[in-house]
């Protein structure tokens, strides 16, 4: 069957909907972590790497995805997505020790990390690249729902029954979306017998990896260590590029990196993401120390907000397809920057509606640049670099969401005045981190500036 025959929607949403059952499983385990301290007797920095391994891991295999686009067909992958995804939720559901329950974590995160880039493959090979910016729009439609709906979710399971409740519901789900997927997914180009290259891979995943626990290791305050890991980084970073100089094997090709429209798109998705994941850990707690408000409204107040982050997709997508690039990117930019200079002035005087409603502004800011960002690069992309540029979109999205967490959660916490209360200090803190985000910004506009360029000329 061909592009113009096959539903692309169809294919689309089947292939969404299994991203989105690892997404939620995701963001519903974040509400469940007192309950398994004291299931599995462990401790919060213990139990916190049933999120950060996942995301790890599903970074590492994100990176892998341009090779596994050449040389695996579609259904491969998504069946092989499928089946990781249902063997975790089998681990967890019937997980009687900890590392039983993290293994899980970690098989499930094959799923997102084949899946996610899968859905963005799929829809460069069959839809027209006029019409990208729609249905990448209703791709993430599917998928940005679910970090609304986990935390309810998993919350009202465990108090519910229990929260092996979370993975006994959605392995039915994973195994109705295989079966679909093995009906309508089809392949629109040739597959290739590839050698991948084990070595870049290698360098490139410890270099992640320093990078991440080294940043937590400098918010545990072990210095030495971090600085270790930060070394390491650097020179796993440096054999990568001298490596990549003289390999035969696939990974990921960085001719990507000399073209503009993906330089000066993906460097504005990550701090986007840097920016928007960071601000997601911030806000609760800023609003529980700040204005003494409760746990629940400390997380209601992103409710409004991530509503419209999601519901919004196909209209922003739209508005590429229609204007252009510059209406979304530049508007989205502007009230991105201008929502956080609204947090860095006035934080303190807002009170919790003040920033519920300005987070909103915030939501709808950074949603229409982050996913049109992509969407524009894409479009100015040689076709055979595109499944190159969607790996790397894929990894720096997981890879800075980790580190914008940890960089704003220092930050928050880094004032230490004696005589100042933990309001004042979290309130001084908080303002230097949102004053960052408002340099960061600024930097998007002008990255954006330099992306929509060669367009105007």
């Amino acid at each position: 069957m061909t592009a113009k025959t096959q539903n692309p929607m169809l294919v689309v949403a089947i292939v969404a909907l299994m991203s989105f059952l690892g997404i939620l499983t995701e963001t519903a385990m974040n509400t469940t972590f007192p309950t398994l301290m004291d299931d599995f007797h462990v401790s919060l920095s213990t139990v916190q790497w049933v999120t950060s391994g996942y995301l790890l891991t599903a970074a590492l295999i994100m990176l892998t995805s341009a090779y596994m686009k050449r040389r695996f067909t579609n259904r491969q992958l998504f069946v092989w997505g499928a089946l990781l995804f249902s063997v975790g939720d089998l681990l967890c559901a019937t997980a009687v020790v900890f590392p039983q329950m993290l293994l899980g974590r970690l098989i499930q995160a094959g799923c997102v990390g084949l899946c996610t880039p899968l859905m963005v493959n799929i829809i460069l090979d069959v839809v027209p690249r006029a019409k990208l910016g729609v249905y990448l729009g209703i791709a993430n439609l599917i998928i940005l729902i679910a970090p609304a709906l986990g935390p309810t979710f998993g919350g009202a399971l465990a108090a519910m029954g229990s929260w092996r409740l979370i993975f006994w519901i959605t392995l039915p789900l994973a195994l109705v979306l295989m079966v679909l997927g093995q009906s309508q997914i089809k392949q629109y180009t040739k597959a290739q017998p590839l050698a991948f290259d084990w070595n870049r891979f290698g360098l490139l995943a410890t270099a992640l990896i320093a990078l991440v626990v080294g940043l937590t290791a400098f918010g545990d305050g072990h210095w030495a260590l971090a600085f270790g890991l930060l070394a390491l980084m650097l020179a796993a970073g440096w054999g990568f590029l001298r490596l990549s100089r003289t390999s035969t094997r696939y990974l990921f090709s960085l001719r990507v990196f000399h073209e503009p429209a993906f330089l000066f798109s993906f460097l504005p998705y990550i701090t986007l993401q840097f920016a928007n994941v960071g601000l997601n850990f911030l806000l609760p707690n800023y609003v529980q120390d700040v204005f003494s408000a409760t746990a629940l409204v400390g997380g209601l107040i992103l409710l409004p907000g991530s509503v419209f982050n999601g519901i919004g997709q196909p209209v922003y997508g739209w508005m590429l397809d229609r204007f252009g690039g510059k209406l979304p990117l530049l508007l989205g930019a502007s009230l991105f920057t201008a929502s956080i200079l609204v947090f860095a002035i006035f934080g303190p005087a807002l009170g919790v509606a003040g920033v519920t409603w300005v987070y909103l502004v915030f939501a709808i800011g950074r949603s229409m640049a982050f996913s049109n960002s992509v969407a524009y690069g894409l479009k100015g992309l040689p076709k055979d670099l595109q499944n190159d540029a969607n790996a790397l979109y894929n990894t720096g999205q997981q890879v800075a969401g980790a580190v914008g967490t940890t960089v704003l959660s220092l930050m928050m916490t880094m004032i230490n005045h004696p005589g100042w209360s933990k309001a004042q200090q979290v309130t001084a803190g908080s303002n230097a981190a949102f004053w960052l985000l408002v340099a960061l910004g600024l930097v998007v506009i002008g990255l954006f500036w330099r992306l929509l360029k060669p367009q105007a000329a």
